[in-house]
């Protein structure tokens, strides 16, 4: 338990006696209502034990849609410390608590109800597994009297996938107890999930009759509190990574996983004179202003970094907390060190996974801990003043743009982001995925970490058109997301956002069409197949749910647009007409990545 979390309301001094059940009158409906024997505010239940104990493990925030089948959960979650979210959708709901888990640091909660309460969970569920967040979803099921009786949105054996009580590719941790003793031991599970190093998502399917089950709170199961550390680096592998990296060609390759370890790669980098590349995900973990910075890699990537790969391909490169997949490669094999990697990683599946037949030393660790143990290592053994630099390839920023008339260019308005948002402010920036997505990897320069997020790893659309409520609500900060208009009528939590007060600004990329669909089809010389949309009035349709809108047609309008926004309290939507012919930084470079994988033949 965290040394700021409060004490909970049940940690009874001693056995407190369940409350008797109220005597019927006419009009009471059993098991249901106020004067069900669950809903007595005396009452303590297996809900109320389960937000005893998710609150202990550090969760404070929760999103969800209720519904019937979740009910008494809701009722025992309301008399704990965490607050919950109620969203228009289980998508929307389950991004935020993506979001939230990522702004804050802290496991979060997702709560549907039964049936298609969980499905629409799903898609933000399996985002935040390839992502790495610690999170919990809690959906309603139908309890096993029931099953198979016809119960409305029946939920269990024989209408359910078995992945969705089992641990497999969703979820690490999955059950559908029974009783509170099951229960209990799920709880401890997920207890040590959140402990160890890496994502933990988990699934917990509560029956009605499990849900609403009274219990003696001093006597019902708690947690035990659990700390897992990573394997501490051995001396061999220091050793090995110094001997390796002793060459002037080698470089240092950055993802997500090395997020937390921005301070120990910098101090080894800088010691060390190695260039450092970044996958998208890992922008501003290594300052993109800092003349050993080559570039972000992969999608929206810079060709800086293929001009070293072409120019100085390294004899070695140190990969750091990445699984180098087709987003950070593009799996291209000219992407790849001439003698091998050191690969280090919490998860050992990561090592060759993108590049089978390149030999390299796999080191399972945490990229913290491995970094100061190496930066200790050399400076024991004078190796820094034996490393020879190697010259990076100069990056830079974008050329400044001046105002034009007509539409207004992308690039445009990410020179206005970095100036007003990123140089300016300290909110969270957020790109939904398409050509928002690979501009903002491009164009924006972060020198810090935590202000950048994008979900490549999995990268569904809408899943920061609703995030960016969760990280705002969750964390306190502002956040700005970048997203496509199509991603917007796809998925949006403008209504969350104004019954929260919630910080956010959606500055929306409005070309009428799917873009990135658009100009990709037409570089592989077909004729673009559905992808043009009724143009929408973004910001009439935040105004008529009580957010700011605010339009923008031409560059001139876009800096006041941007300063009214963030001066603004609350949510605001941005709807920025874009010139709709200019393609994406990334459309080439994918284009010859799907060539070489056949699916362009």
């Amino acid at each position: 338990m965290s040394k700021d979390t409060p004490a909970h309301p049940y940690q009874p001094a001693a056995t407190v006696p369940l409350p008797a059940a109220p005597a019927p009158s006419e009009g009471d409906v059993v098991g249901w209502g106020g004067k069900a024997r669950w809903s007595d505010a005396t009452a303590f239940t297996a809900s109320a034990l389960i937000a005893r104990e998710l609150a202990a493990l550090g969760v404070r925030h929760g999103f969800g849609v209720l519904g019937g089948g979740i009910a008494a959960f809701a009722d025992g979650l309301r008399k704990s410390p965490i607050r919950l979210f109620h969203t228009r959708h289980e998508a929307g709901a389950a991004f935020a608590a993506v979001e939230a888990h990522f702004a804050t640091g802290r496991p979060t909660l997702v709560v549907t109800t039964t049936g298609p309460g969980l499905w629409n969970a799903l898609n933000g569920a399996m985002a935040a597994r390839a992502d790495g967040a610690k999170l919990l979803l809690i959906s309603g099921a139908t309890s096993r009297a029931q099953l198979g009786r016809g119960a409305v949105q029946e939920t269990g054996p024989a209408s359910a996938p078995a992945g969705l009580t089992t641990a497999g590719p969703l979820f690490h941790l999955a059950a559908q107890p029974e009783s509170i003793a099951e229960l209990g031991h799920f709880l401890q599970q997920l207890a040590l999930g959140w402990a160890s190093p890496g994502g933990c998502v988990a699934h917990l399917a509560l029956p009605w009759s499990l849900q609403a089950e009274l219990c003696d709170p001093a006597a019902a199961p708690r947690a035990a509190a659990w700390s897992v550390a990573a394997p501490a680096p051995p001396l061999e592998a220091l050793d090995a990574t110094l001997d390796r990296l002793a060459t002037g060609r080698a470089a240092i390759w950055i993802g997500h996983g090395c997020r937390h370890a921005a301070a120990e790669l910098r101090a080894f980098a800088e010691a060390a004179r190695l260039p450092v590349i970044a996958s998208p995900r890992a922008k501003g973990v290594f300052p993109e202003s800092h003349p050993q910075f080559v570039g972000v890699s992969g999608a929206g990537g810079h060709a800086s970094v293929m001009a070293m790969f072409a120019t100085a391909r390294p004899d070695t490169l140190l990969v750091l907390g990445t699984r180098l997949g087709e987003v950070t490669s593009f799996l291209a094999p000219t992407a790849t060190p001439a003698a091998g990697w050191i690969h280090v990683d919490v998860d050992p599946r990561a090592f060759a996974a993108a590049f089978p037949g390149v030999p390299g030393l796999g080191v399972v660790a945490d990229c913290r801990m491995f970094l100061a143990a190496l930066d200790a290592r050399a400076r024991a053994t004078g190796w820094y003043a034996t490393r020879r630099a190697m010259a990076v390839p100069s990056l830079g920023r974008p050329a400044p743009l001046a105002p034009r008339a007509g539409d207004v260019r992308p690039a445009y308005v990410m020179q206005a982001v970095q100036t007003q948002v990123v140089d300016a402010t300290d909110a969270i920036v957020m790109s939904e995925a398409g050509n928002s997505f690979t501009w903002c990897n491009y164009a924006l320069r972060f020198d810090a970490p935590d202000r950048y997020r994008t979900s490549a790893a999995w990268g569904s659309m809408g899943h920061f058109t609703t995030g960016g409520v969760g990280a705002a609500l969750a964390s306190g900060r502002r956040a700005v997301a970048v997203v496509g208009d199509g991603a917007m009528l796809m998925n949006n939590e403008i209504n969350t956002a104004v019954a929260y007060r919630a910080d956010v600004v959606w500055l929306v990329l409005n070309d009428a069409q799917l873009g990135l669909n658009q100009h990709g089809m037409g570089a592989l010389g077909m004729t673009p197949v559905e992808t043009q949309l009724p143009r929408t009035d973004f910001a009439a349709f935040a105004r008529s749910q009580g957010a700011v809108g605010l339009t923008v047609d031409t560059e001139a309008e876009l800096a006041a647009a941007l300063a009214t926004a963030l001066a603004t309290p609350g949510p605001v939507v941005i709807d920025v007409r874009v010139d709709p012919s200019v393609p994406s930084p990334i459309l080439a470079l994918r284009i010859k990545s799907l060539s070489s994988q056949g699916a362009s033949r």
